[in-house]
């Protein structure tokens, strides 16, 4: 027997070959059933999965494996979300129209009663804002439209909680962005805005008026009151002027009298001395007078029998008048003076001497008061 050789030969495979084909769908059936298995959810997602159609559970953020091919994932964003409420044409309480737009932000607060309780909320809670606020707008007067948006915004949210909170939705705020008036509505507000604008100009206006009127009339009250005061002491002043001139001119005339009484009076006694007579008779009123002259020189009244003689003393003007302050400060002067008595006595008895003396020495010289 001739025994039998055996080769191996290396096994070739072609494109057309059926086995290529199998093991080609069979990796690519790995590849979809490993990707159809992995789900990954983001950190602000959260996932609701169904399987054949069935609700399952809620997938958290990261990687989640789920049933191939028989499971589906609807997520859910659960950040604070914006929707834009259309503008919306609404008549209010007082028959104006007004075109209103506001934002409503919200956030999912549970992802299953979402999926499951409402079809697409985002669009349900959009509908839900329009249709109230053109409720509440229709509840308010126009002017409280325009000036208290804080009070519509809370009674939408108020009115939006109830309905999305079954929904798991929860509506954070409501902010309405602009309510507008009509054209015609608009122009009638500026025709009364402006005519408002002219009531307050002429209120102010005559405000003003009345208060410089008022005013005025103070300073001319006032003028003549502080004109009225300067006139009453200037004519007091005036007086008091004229009063104490005539005093002056008074004092000033009976001065002079005085004095000319005593010039007349020592006149007399000159002319007196000169003749024989050794009486002479003076009246009081001369005899007064030298009496205060002889004072104010001497320092002592005249005495006549050892009587004084009764003398006024000079007021300060009087004795400004008559000089005698200059007479005192003669006689001073005279009395600081060094003098030589005795040769002035001598001269003197040198002139008597050669004189005719006619006058006997008992004669003696009295005063009569």
């Amino acid at each position: 027997m001739h025994p039998i050789a055996l080769t191996a030969r290396p096994l070739q495979l072609e494109v057309g070959d059926p086995l290529v084909i199998v093991g080609a769908l069979a990796l690519f059936l790995v590849i979809a059933t490993v990707w159809s298995m992995v789900e990954i959810v983001d950190a602000y997602n959260r996932g609701a999965l169904t399987v054949f159609g069935e609700y399952r559970k809620l997938l958290e953020p990261g990687l989640n494996v789920v049933p191939p091919f028989v499971s589906r994932v609807y997520t859910f964003d659960m950040r604070t979300q914006t929707i834009d409420v259309p503008s919306q044409e609404a008549i209010t309480r007082d028959n104006s129209p007004v075109t209103a737009d506001a934002v409503v932000y919200i956030r999912v607060m549970d992802a299953k009663r979402a999926f499951l309780e409402v079809d697409n909320y985002r669009r349900a809670v959009s509908n839900l804002a329009q249709t109230t606020l053109r409720a509440v707008i229709g509840d308010m007067e126009l002017d409280d439209t325009l000036s208290r948006r804080e009070m519509i915004n809370e009674r939408i949210r108020h009115e939006l909680d109830e309905p999305t909170d079954e929904w798991g939705i929860r509506v954070e705020s409501v902010e309405v962005r602009e309510v507008t008036p009509s054209r015609d509505v608009k122009g009638a507000m500026e025709k009364q805005t402006s005519a408002e604008r002219k009531r307050r100009a002429m209120i102010l206006e005559a405000q003003g008026e009345r208060r410089s009127a008022v005013e005025k009339a103070e300073g001319d009250k006032q003028s003549n009151i502080i004109r009225a005061q300067g006139e009453k002491q200037s004519q007091i002043l005036e007086a008091q002027g004229d009063a104490i001139s005539t005093v002056l001119r008074a004092r000033s005339a009976e001065s002079m009298g005085e004095r000319a009484v005593i010039d007349k009076g020592m006149d007399a006694l000159t002319d007196i001395g000169q003749s024989e007579s050794t009486t002479f008779v003076l009246p009081q009123e001369l005899s007064s007078m030298v009496g205060r002259y002889g004072k104010h020189l001497s320092g002592s009244d005249v005495q006549a029998d050892g009587t004084d003689l009764e003398s006024l003393e000079f007021d300060e003007e009087t004795r400004e008048l008559i000089g005698l302050d200059d007479i005192s400060e003669m006689i001073g002067e005279i009395e600081d003076a060094d003098v030589d008595v005795e040769a002035m006595e001598a001269e003197a008895q040198a002139i008597k001497e050669g004189e005719d003396v006619s006058d006997s020495p008992d004669d003696t010289v009295g005063t009569n008061r």
